[in-house]
Order: C-alpha cells, then sequence, then structure tokens
C-alpha cells in the first residue's frame, strides 16, 4: 500500500518498515523487547514498541511480544517492573505497566482484524486489568505499585493514572467487539477520570515537571474540549522548545523523541492537525543512518543523548506517524470521539 505523508512539511519522509526492522532486530528469540541491544526490558515500553511492530506490519512478531508477556504473567495479573532475558530485575508490581497490554492489543486487533489471537490473549488483558483496578482507591486515583515486599505503595501518578484510564478504554472496547465479559470496569472508569480532571491534590506534585504530566491526562482522552485547549495553553511554553520539540524534563535541555510523538498525538486527538503535523515536522528527519529515530537530543548543544537505538521510541513515532497519516484501521485509536466519549 502506498501512503500519502503530504501533510508533512519536512523533506525527510520518516521510512516505516525501517523503524520497525529496528524494533524486530532488537527482539530476543523469546518474543521479548528490551529497550536496547543487551538493555532491560519492562512491561510497557516492550507494549509500546509491539504497536510499533503491529503498524509497521510485523505481525508475527508483534504476536511473539504478546505471548511473551502470556508467559510472563504473575498470578495476580501484574508483570514486575522490569526483566533482562527473562529474568526479573525489578520485582515492583506497578498498575500502569501491567494495564498496558489492552493497548496494544487493541492496535493488533484493529489492524489486522485476528480475532482468534486477540481471544487467546483476552484472560491475560483481563487479569491485568483487574489487577491495575485493584489497587484504585475510593476517591478514583490508582496508587501505582506494589513493592517487592508486597507493600502496596499510597502514591498515585497523574501519567500512570492517565496511562490506566486509556488502558481500561481499550480493554472495554476489545470486549465489546469481541462479545466478552467485563465486571464494574466502566464505573471504576468513570470515577477515575473524574479524580483525573477535578482531583489534582491526589497525585504526587513531583512529577509535574515532566512533560508527560501535563500531556497524557488529555492523550488519554480524561480531559478534552476547552479543558484539553487551557492545559494545552497553560504549559506549552514550559515543556515545547520551538522548532524542535517537548522536552522530557521542564528544567533539563534534553528534548526526547517519544515525548515529542506523544505530544503529537494528544494535540490530534484533541482536534489539533495542523499543531500535531507541525510538531512533528520538527523531529522528522531526526534518523541514523538506518532509518530508525534517535531518543533524544540535548538544546541547544544538539548533542544526541543517550546514542542507543531505543524500540519504545521507534513504536511511537511510528503510532504518531499513524495517527497523522492514517496508515492503518487503529489510526484513530487515540482520538477523543473513537472510545467512549460519554465517559469524558
Amino acid at each position: 500500500m502506498k501512503h500519502s505523508y503530504s501533510g508533512l512539511r519536512e523533506t525527510y519522509v520518516p521510512d516505516l518498515k525501517a523503524v520497525g526492522a529496528l524494533i524486530a532486530g532488537i527482539q530476543l528469540p523469546s518474543g521479548e523487547i528490551p529497550w536496547s541491544e543487551g538493555d532491560k526490558t519492562d512491561p510497557w515500553d516492550h507494549v509500546e514498541a509491539a504497536i510499533g511492530l503491529s503498524i509497521a506490519g510485523f505481525f508475527s512478531e508483534a504476536r511473539r511480544a504478546f505471548e511473551w508477556l502470556a508467559r510472563q504473567q504473575l498470578d495476580d495479573g501484574s508483570w514486575y517492573s522490569a526483566y533482562r532475558d527473562g529474568k526479573p530485575e525489578d520485582e515492583t508490581r506497578d498498575t500502569n505497566m501491567s494495564a498496558y497490554i489492552a493497548v496494544g492489543l487493541l492496535y493488533y486487533y484493529l489492524i489486522t482484524g485476528d480475532s482468534v489471537f486477540t481471544r487467546k490473549m483476552w484472560s491475560t488483558v483481563r487479569k491485568a486489568v483487574d489487577f491495575a483496578l485493584s489497587l484504585q482507591q475510593p476517591e478514583g486515583h490508582i496508587f501505582w505499585a506494589i513493592s517487592p515486599g508486597g507493600r502496596t505503595d499510597p502514591m498515585a501518578l497523574l501519567t500512570g493514572s492517565s496511562s490506566v484510564f486509556m488502558s481500561v478504554k481499550c480493554a472495554m472496547a476489545l470486549a465489546d467487539r469481541l462479545h466478552l465479559p467485563t465486571s464494574g470496569w466502566h464505573d471504576a472508569l468513570q470515577r477515575l477520570g473524574s479524580a483525573i480532571r477535578q482531583k489534582p491534590y491526589l497525585f504526587n506534585r513531583e512529577k509535574s515537571r515532566f512533560s508527560m504530566d501535563w500531556f497524557y491526562p488529555i492523550l488519554c482522552g480524561a480531559v478534552r474540549g476547552k479543558a484539553a485547549r487551557r492545559r494545552l495553553d497553560q504549559y506549552w511554553a514550559t515543556f515545547v522548545v520551538e522548532g524542535h520539540g517537548v522536552k522530557c524534563v521542564s528544567d533539563e535541555p534534553w528534548v526526547t523523541i517519544a515525548e515529542t510523538s506523544e505530544c503529537c498525538l494528544a494535540l490530534n486527538a484533541m482536534g489539533s492537525r495542523d499543531l500535531a503535523e507541525t510538531l512533528f515536522g520538527w523531529i522528522a528527519d531526526k534518523v541514523f543512518d538506518d532509518g530508525s529515530y534517535w531518543c533524544g537530543y540535548t538544546y541547544p548543544d544538539m548533542v544526541i543523548w543517550p546514542e542507543e537505538k531505543i524500540t519504545w521510541t521507534n513504536g511511537v513515532v511510528l503510532m504518531a506517524m499513524d495517527a497523522l497519516y492514517q496508515i492503518t484501521p487503529a489510526a484513530r485509536l487515540f482520538d477523543h470521539g473513537f472510545l467512549y466519549p460519554s465517559l469524558a
């Protein structure tokens, strides 16, 4: 299929297959996808990389990635926060990292229509979402993790809770499309959305210097419409380096390709496609010789850092490309009007 990138204002046209090939080349025979060659694996970024595989058409590799997760899943539905070659490295059990498989599997299903494999994975998704929601509190927020010693950490993270919000929406969408039952997820999602929109005091303020805390409530669809526009405008100058991209942290001179791509997704989701295209144009040519993307670079001295080729960074670049240029049937997945708009 020939894809049009007519809206891309830069002369560089991203190479879809080259980006997917980078991820596939780093994937281990087991299906595990480390951050980079010889690096660790965490479940959230593993799924982000698997989404990239699906968008780029590497379907067998994407299935192997999901099957690896199914084999590693713990009895309570969670995963450990870090692995290295299949062996646990950090035994923290993170709610956000666990639930994100639902987003990855919905991408795969919308792109491929493969209901047989998706049904096979459903029990894994259901247990993962149930684990995340088991740490939801009466006011709607979700505690972020259980420590290696088994203690629940009584702290909620805005970025993590926003990601769980998106994950639960995707799990519900999978259940609807495959006519599978869910239990209590709708009410849990409504309470979580209310906490994200109306109760900022519930979330750890120390994380507000990270740009994800700025745009993730918009990206997940919990904050929409005029509220999304106000939030966007309020912190744009704090996190955006004009002509370059989005900083990872407000007080560090580091523009990252992943955060810029995710911000593109958020902008496009709220209907600001032209601005999203402009932002993507700033990073479109930030590639290595093989066509895969940098992780980030310092500004203004333009030093690429780190130098490793990161799988999940390349995965989210493909997600932004898909949303902007309608490459796959999953292109609208983050659009605010696509999954349960009445829940916002």
